[in-house]
């Protein structure tokens, strides 16, 4: 492990000494910076090699930024029609200007860390949201930027800010959208974790929204990826200036040089699919400063792969756009999301490299600044990993900031990978790969890297896994932020007059929720159905594991039964919606997956049973409308107390509270 390459350099093992805690200063250990209820209140396709990536002659050669100046630094607040002095006199924009300082170079205590290990999360503050009036955060710690229509543009890099600006004005942005976009750039720009699960995503009539939360994430991105490489060009110049002075035999000593993690990427992008991702990559080539990318190495292999071979300069949100005047038996969004062949591909990995003279596509994992992958793509390659000794993932060993977007379609997915991946992060390497251990991080050699990572979870809704996820893997020392809405329904979107029969069934603990939803349907529901003569029962269920439990029940009770489940195979679905349309079959098994992934309209329903909820709330009312109308057509619903999160957002958060709280377990909506 790392320590013994330590011990073979000669270099000594980092431990937190009670110096070290001592260096703290007084308003350090008086704010904290995280939200834990304690005493102390602190706040991955192409395999990756073992080049030498971070060595001074990279840095200070191919890769040789221009460093800010502070004549840069004056520009930038003139820009932002701010003065030095101004800037320094409003400690707000001054905090938030040195943010990404201040962040990496916190030195935790232990009995911060300790705090941090407990997970036990304390929210003591929330502040409106701008332009989501059903909507507010709550956060740990230091309350971030009540008045979030700050100037959080002043935290970014004058170049990278300029060319925001030009980008803006050449593709007629509006101020409208620069003004929506701040907000949540200047949360970013706290370095606290955050959860926002009421993105209203560009497949579903939420393109400019979700435009500018991706435009506010890789702006953070890449102002991150460029301070931290002006940082090393720095102090690079200092070492090469000082060469052989008694201030060079200080360095190993000085925490000043010490700017870098084991490994290079720093970014870590996980996306579901490579609609999204394609989406995602010409936004960021767009948004990075022209001299960043007057060379864009493997475009056009990158183009072929995932655009289909059309040209960069095609406007992705034009596709989007377009894509709903197609005709089709197949809803907007599903057009949107799902429009060409290649867009559902979710096995990809690509590391993007950026250099003095241009950027790199399709980068050597370990050279990248970088690393875009969807959860299967970053499996494949942990699972090569473990299976193969000279195969490492160690470029996961320093990621500082971990972006989840459309969390909630990886829900759709398995969400199980997004867990592996998140803990697979920040490890110690099996190798040291070229890295200069004395300019390491003094955290990252402590372990605590994962302390310092930032992760933002950004998604249309949240459910118990994603919750899981953002309450036990994300340990950011500087708090965290999570959305917390409320909810008006989509009964409203049920286009015929169905009578739906919502029954609780009661559990005693988490464990048993499966079996007592099993057991409810097996002695309230089936038995009806099975001394019925009507045909056209459909039964939904939210998940795989549901699926194959009802299925093997109804196996056993010798129902007549067609699966349409999520991996059924493509000739076989004409088949099984003609057995059921026809009465072959008197009973239908859906899954929410196979909804979500083939959207089919499915006639011959008559009577409809919801096993359990879907977590997208707009499938409901479409499944719903499957009903054919008539005076015999019947929809009953199977809810518990867990079910709160899916139950609000279907029937609204007030009726969801008096259904879960109420004496009575049956309630009709018509």
């Amino acid at each position: 492990m790392f320590d013994d390459i330590n011990s073979a350099m000669g270099a000594p093992k980092r431990h937190r000494s009670t110096r070290d805690e001592e260096k703290l200063t007084a308003k350090q250990r008086k704010t904290g910076k995280h939200g834990v209820d304690d005493s102390v209140s602190p706040r991955s396709d192409i395999a990756g090699n073992d080049k030498d990536h971070e060595e001074p002659s990279e840095d200070a050669g191919e890769d040789d930024y221009d460093v800010i100046s502070d004549s840069d630094e004056e520009a930038m607040s003139v820009a932002n029609n701010q003065t030095l002095s101004d800037a320094s006199s409003n400690s707000r924009v001054f905090s938030a200007c040195s943010n990404f300082d201040n962040h990496l170079s916190y030195k935790l205590v232990s009995t911060e860390v300790d705090s941090l290990l407990k997970r036990k999360w304390k929210y003591t503050w929330k502040v409106p949201t701008i332009n989501m009036s059903n909507c507010h955060w709550r956060g740990t710690g230091e309350c971030i930027n009540k008045d979030l229509e700050t100037n959080s543009l002043s935290v970014l890099k004058p170049r990278l800010y300029k060319h925001w600006l030009e980008s803006c004005k050449a593709s007629g942005s509006s101020e409208s959208h620069q003004s929506k976009l701040r907000p949540f750039l200047s949360m970013c720009s706290s370095y606290c974790d955050i959860m926002h699960y009421n993105k209203k995503p560009f497949y579903l009539k939420g393109l400019e929204e979700d435009s500018n939360i991706m435009d506010a994430y890789l702006l953070h991105s890449l102002n991150h990826v460029f301070k931290s490489k002006d940082l090393m060009v720095k102090n690079e110049r200092k070492l090469a200036k000082n060469q052989g002075s008694v201030e060079c035999k200080s360095v190993d000593d000085d925490d000043a040089y010490r700017d870098r993690g084991f490994t290079r990427p720093k970014i870590l992008l996980l996306l579901p699919l490579a609609g999204i991702m394609r989406r995602v990559v010409k936004r960021l080539i767009k948004l990075t400063p022209t001299k960043h990318k007057a060379i864009v190495e493997d475009l056009e292999r990158f183009c072929e792969e995932f655009g289909s071979g059309r040209s960069e300069d095609k406007d992705e949100d034009d596709d989007i756009e377009n894509s709903k005047l197609k005709t089709s038996g197949k809803p907007a969004d599903f057009q949107a999301l799902f429009g060409r062949g290649d867009d559902n591909n979710d096995h990809f990995m690509i590391g993007i490299k950026y250099t003095n003279r241009g950027m790199k596509l399709y980068g050597d994992f370990y050279t990248s600044d970088i690393i875009i992958a969807s959860p299967l793509g970053l499996i494949t390659k942990i699972g090569e990993a473990e299976g193969q000794k000279e195969k490492d993932v160690d470029y996961l060993s320093s990621i500082e900031i971990l972006i989840i977007d459309h969390a909630d379609v990886m829900l759709m997915q398995n969400w199980s990978h997004v867990n592996t991946v998140v803990e697979q992060l920040n490890k110690l390497p099996s190798k040291q790969h070229g890295t200069d251990v004395m300019r390491i991080r003094p955290w990252y050699l402590d372990g605590h890297a994962r302390f310092y990572r930032q992760t933002l979870i950004l998604g249309s809704h949240t459910n118990p896994e994603m919750n899981a996820l953002f309450n036990q893997h994300c340990l950011n020392y500087q708090g965290k932020v999570k959305l917390e809405c409320t909810y008006k329904g989509v009964l409203p979107k049920i286009l015929i007059q169905a009578r739906q029969i919502y029954e609780r069934f009661d559990i005693e603990s988490i464990v048993e929720a499966d079996n007592a939803r099993l057991k409810y349907f097996s002695e309230k529901i089936f038995p009806k159905i099975k001394d019925s003569i009507q045909d056209g029962v459909m039964i939904f269920a939210s998940s795989y594991f549901e699926y194959v439990r009802l299925r093997n029940y109804l196996k056993s009770q010798s129902a007549s039964v067609c699966l349409f489940g999520e991996y059924i195979k493509r000739n076989e679905i004409s088949h099984v919606r003609g057995e059921f349309f026809r009465g072959e079959k008197k009973i239908m098994l859906y899954t929410e997956r196979a909804h979500f992934y083939y959207r089919y309209k499915i006639r011959g329903v008559k009577n409809l049973i919801v096993y359990s909820l879907p977590e997208r709330e707009e499938f409901y009312p479409q499944i719903i409308n499957f009903l054919e109308e008539s005076d015999n057509m019947n929809c009953r619903v199977l809810f518990s107390r867990l079910d709160n999160l899916r139950l609000e957002r279907i029937v609204g958060t007030t009726a969801a509270k008096r259904m879960i709280n109420s004496d009575k377990g049956v309630f009709v909506f018509a």
